[in-house]
């Protein structure tokens, strides 16, 4: 099991990971989500890193 290197850190993942599911159209729920496609996780998993490669390049313009 991934342990978090900030443990603050948690409940902002969390609600990247809601905003970003929301953004592709996955009902993403508070707790187990294990009943989701591979489909749905990847768009969710790809939202956030294309959201996180958006905020770096913003950062160094």
């Amino acid at each position: 099991m991934a342990k978090n290197v900030v443990p603050e850190a948690k409940e902002a993942l969390n609600r990247f990971k809601m905003e970003a599911a929301n953004e592709v159209g996955v009902n993403l729920k508070q707790g187990y989500n294990g009943d989701l496609t591979s489909k749905q996780a990847g768009s969710i998993g790809g939202q956030m890193v294309k959201k996180m490669i958006e905020s770096y390049e913003n950062s160094i313009k």
